[in-house]
């Protein structure tokens, strides 16, 4: 039997934007943090587990890539109210966030304040294709 090579297509996006003033330590904590909350929402984007010619195992990862993409203060709070408004699984990630050292701490942080007046640095979202790139509507894409 001869592997599948046919290009696979998702109809499902995984995204994640960032605030384009992030310290670059700060946008690689940003989305592993972000990033960890669709895979506990949406366990049909975790992929089986690697294991390598050797037999030696390896934890399973998205099965789909994951697009980041960067804006503005205001950018990122438009897309975090598309999100909402269109129901999409979303994370936060808030400026707080920053200062807390724990999962506790950082729901406490969250939970103190009103979603219009969150300082957010990141969201991450998953849905279907289009709505997905609706919300992102004026990001680019991080480089």
């Amino acid at each position: 039997m001869q592997p599948d090579t046919a290009p696979v297509r998702f109809d499902t996006k995984i995204a994640v934007l960032l605030r384009d003033d992030l310290l670059t330590w700060q946008r690689l904590n940003v989305t592993a943090f972000l990033v960890s909350g669709i895979g506990t929402a949406a366990p049909e984007v975790i992929g089986e587990p690697y294991e390598d010619a050797s037999g030696q195992r390896y934890l399973s990862m998205f099965r789909q890539p994951v697009l980041v993409f960067e804006g503005g203060e205001e950018l990122l709070r438009s897309a975090h109210e598309r999100a909402i408004g269109r129901q999409l699984p979303v994370s936060v990630f808030t400026s707080d966030l920053f200062a807390t050292a724990n999962d506790r701490d950082n729901r406490a942080a969250v939970r103190a304040v009103a979603t219009d007046k969150l300082d957010l640095v990141g969201i991450a979202v998953h849905g279907p294709r289009n709505a997905v790139d609706r919300v992102l509507k004026g990001a680019s894409m991080h480089h």
